[in-house]
């Protein structure tokens, strides 16, 4: 165990390593969390057809995002206050980061600065080399100040894209934060924005504990513009798009309908995300409506999914049903728990092996191919090609 070979390994350390409340903030979904078994365990459910007698002697993993040649088809997703799981929390992931040439969101609840952050992975694969590309995450609230200061920030940092959560206009009912709530310890703070709170729940996870209506509406009417935008719309697109020149990434398309939206509005690639299982619990997982969102967008910009992967098989199943790259998260934070640095690097080292053994039992040599895969459901029904 304290050599693991496994995601469930490295998660079963950082359970033993993480106090109760911060395991549990990151690990857990919202309500029954149904959507948060679900995104892993419809996984096992979808098998590969291995091919045999295929030349793998030479097996290429990598894969190409906005033009940008990365070693795998993953990048990091964002997560909220790093540092709660070890180390230096989002400075060790964007050293393994930058060391393993993978993209990395950085989220804006981050415990670091963004621009630590960036000059941390600029730092990491040193002078006249490029850096792998980052992305920041945007709430938006109906602060357009404090938006707009943000996404200055990023641009000026070297940022390359902006990855703007759309499925938070509140959060989801995740009874284990109601139960205890987490908050920063007095020692670390928020890295992006001042907080008139910083060592209390936010607003908008005291706005998820009202028990009753008038509750709820002192939360919303105390909160001012402090909260998540509930108000937002698909004209948010263009008013991103006229006030930066950054790229931008839609994360939590569920819907093939909100595919298209995406690609009318002009995204330049959609996160197809339920957020971890921690918003509505009763909906389907990513993989099963990655098929028809990868349909619906027609190859007109990238599909990235996230959630449940835990598996290098994972990875190719996801890509077989039409992703271009797919976000890790839960899987590197019980890293960073386990051994900061290095144990973000084990993670990727960990799914790198898989998919390859993978790629090669399957008889396939690249990361294009592998859409040429027969995947079959559980019932034994071949999944459609995409």
């Amino acid at each position: 165990m304290e050599d693991p070979i496994t995601i469930a390994e490295v998660e079963a350390l950082a359970q033993k390593r993480l106090p109760r409340a911060v395991y549990d903030y990151y690990a857990c979904g919202a309500d029954d969390q149904h959507a948060l078994r679900r995104n892993v365990d419809k996984f096992s459910e979808i098998t590969v057809l291995p091919r045999v007698l295929c030349d793998v002697t030479t097996i290429d993993t990598s894969t190409e995002i906005f033009g940008c040649r990365t070693p795998l088809p993953i990048a990091f997703a964002p997560s909220a206050m790093q540092k709660l799981a070890g180390g230096e929390g989002e400075l060790d992931v964007a050293r393994a980061a930058a060391k393993m040439a993978l993209p990395m969101t950085l989220s804006t609840q981050s415990t670091m600065s963004l621009e630590d952050v960036a000059d941390t992975a600029r730092a990491t694969v040193g002078d006249g080399v490029p850096a792998p590309p980052l992305w920041f995450q945007m709430y938006m609230t109906p602060d357009a100040v404090r938006n707009e200061s943000l996404i200055r920030r990023a641009e000026a940092a070297g940022y390359e894209a902006l990855v703007l959560t759309v499925d938070t206009p509140i959060l989801g009912n995740r009874l284990n934060e109601r139960k205890t709530p987490l908050v920063l310890p007095p020692h670390l703070r928020y890295g992006n924005f001042e907080t008139k709170r910083p060592n209390r729940p936010t607003l908008n996870r005291e706005l998820m504990d009202a028990r009753t209506t008038l509750q709820a509406d002192a939360i919303l009417k105390a909160a001012r513009k402090d909260m998540h935008d509930a108000s937002l719309t698909w004209d948010v697109l263009p008013a991103l798009r006229r006030m930066t020149r950054l790229r931008i990434i839609m994360k939590g398309i569920m819907a093939p309908t909100d595919a298209r939206k995406a690609v009318e509005y002009g995204a330049d690639a959609i996160v197809v995300s339920n957020h971890g299982g921690r918003q509505l619990d009763c909906v389907p997982s990513t993989i099963e409506v990655l098929p028809s969102i990868s349909e619906a967008v027609q190859g007109k910009i990238p599909v990235i999914v996230d959630g449940g992967i835990r598996r290098g098989s994972d990875v190719f199943k996801a890509i077989a049903l039409g992703a271009d790259l797919v976000m890790i998260g839960r899987p590197i934070l019980w890293g960073l728990s386990y051994k900061g640095q290095e144990g973000v690097e084990a993670v990727v080292n960990i799914l790198e092996r898989e998919l390859y053994r993978t790629m090669a039992l399957a008889g396939v040599t690249n990361t294009r191919d592998i859409r040429n895969c027969t995947l079959f459901s559980r019932s034994g029904i071949s999944l459609a090609k995409l």
